[in-house]
């Protein structure tokens, strides 16, 4: 089965850019970004903090099938609504640092819309390890959980 979310790794950069098309309008895909209730559910994470401003910050927490507590935080520098956010990712107790994320959002039709994520992490070597990972995999299953849970909400 092909992937929806496309990722596009060109080789000796530090960078990805993952685009996804979701058959949601607009203002619900950026919705789904923004309300901690949303997140949680597509994420399958805990939202501590999600402060959807420029400025703001942001905090979830998952739990791992051996019980093991993971957290992610960041900034947000940029929020446009319905257009962009620019922020700042970390996930604690891995070798991974900071990553740079790029979000940006357009709309296609009024029922269809489009995510583009454009992510840059420190070196070509922690992309490159990132990618070794079930990433492309996992990212594919959440954006899937996104559409069909803000399907509900349409």
């Amino acid at each position: 089965m092909e992937l929806k979310t496309k990722i596009n790794a060109v080789d000796g950069k530090q960078e990805l850019v993952i685009t996804r098309a979701f058959d949601l309008p607009l203002e619900l895909l950026f919705k789904a970004h923004t309300e901690p209730e949303i997140v949680e559910q597509w994420m399958g994470t805990k939202v501590l903090k999600l402060e959807s401003k420029n400025h703001g910050s942001y905090q979830y927490e998952t739990t791992d099938p051996k019980g093991n507590i993971h957290g992610f935080n960041g900034t947000i520098h940029e929020f446009v609504p319905n257009q962009k956010i620019t922020r700042t990712f970390e996930m604690s107790n891995t070798p991974f640092g900071i990553q740079l994320e790029f979000y940006e959002f357009e709309k296609m039709t009024d029922d269809t819309s489009k995510l583009t994520m454009h992510v840059v992490y420190k070196s070509v070597e922690i992309r490159d390890q990132i990618l070794k990972l079930p990433f492309s995999q996992g990212i594919n299953m959440a954006h899937n959980r996104l559409q069909d849970i803000a399907n509900k909400l349409k």
